[in-house]
């Protein structure tokens, strides 16, 4: 991971690494978070097909609205930035204007384990500008999260019904608990191209390729205010932990990041060639130049 990727200042950093030949290049932006997070992601995602190379953009922006939810408004911001496929999670249908995009379009998707009957897509099919066919779903874990149905079986039902031909296939695996993100990745292990994780807007440092050749990370981390408690204003947090009287908690607005992961794929057996973690402050993504 030595070569220079275009554009890129720091040749021995390991989140900027050589695209392989022929490799499909995907990344996942972690949990979009109010006003900060949508704003940096929608200014990044040119850059990163620029001067990152990549193909796919898969965007978290389960907490765009606010800290909680997606609005119709943000939905077309966010594609007309150039993102490819949303993910959202437990606070999905936080805002209830989203279920008509849920149920309309096909480049987002609910949790595979949530009831048939809920607006959404349990998975979608994108293609890439190179001509590549990319399979996204979610699945919602169980420990510490709101009653769901099992998200094993779920991705089995899911991965029965993607086409043999789509090879490269995401799964955002938003859980609480690492527990339940490692036992995901183990299960996917050899079946999918990437189990990443998202919801804990903590980036982890686990990322690996699993034996079986799948790309895993517990979590991606946050786009948002870093200068935060998980994206949300210090004080009002601090607050109520300590004290119980209720606040507010607002999302900060200092030190926004973009955080997400970026996976190589071979497109043509779907496994996962390299994997590196993206961490990218507001300053560091206005320098991006390509001088």
């Amino acid at each position: 991971m030595t070569d220079q990727t275009p554009g890129m200042k720091d040749s021995t950093d390991k989140r900027w690494p050589s695209k392989p030949p022929g490799a499909i290049r995907v990344i996942l932006v972690g949990d979009i978070v109010g006003k900060p997070g949508l704003e940096i992601a929608c200014q990044a995602f040119e850059k990163l097909r620029r001067f990152c190379l990549v193909d796919v953009i898969i965007a978290n922006a389960e907490n765009a609205a606010d800290g909680a939810g997606l609005t119709i408004s943000q939905y077309k911001k966010l594609v007309e930035s150039g993102v490819d496929a949303m993910t959202l999670g437990d606070h999905i249908y936080k805002k209830k204007e989203i279920a008509t995009v849920l149920k309309e379009q096909r480049n987002i998707v609910k949790p595979a384990n949530f009831p048939a009957t809920a607006p959404g897509l349990d998975h979608c099919i994108i293609r890439a500008k190179c001509g590549v066919d990319v399979a996204v779903m979610s699945l919602l874990g169980r420990v510490f999260m709101r009653p769901v149905d099992c998200p094993f079986t779920a991705a089995d039902r899911v991965l029965e019904s993607i086409p043999d031909h789509c090879k490269i296939r995401i799964c955002d695996i938003h859980a609480e608990a690492t527990s339940d993100k490692q036992t995901m990745g183990r299960y996917l292990d050899g079946r999918v191209s990437a189990v990443l994780g998202t919801h804990t807007h903590v980036p982890t440092a686990d990322d690996c390729i699993l034996p079986k050749g799948t790309a895993f990370q517990c979590d991606v981390g946050m786009t948002g205010p870093y200068e935060s408690i998980l994206g949300r204003a210090i004080e009002p947090v601090l607050n109520t932990t300590i004290s119980f009287d209720p606040n507010s908690f607002h999302v900060a607005t200092d030190d926004v990041r973009l955080s997400g992961t970026i996976v190589d794929v071979n497109p043509t057996n779907g496994l996962a060639l390299q994997i590196s973690r993206l961490h990218l402050k507001k300053k560091e993504l206005d320098s991006l130049t390509g001088e």
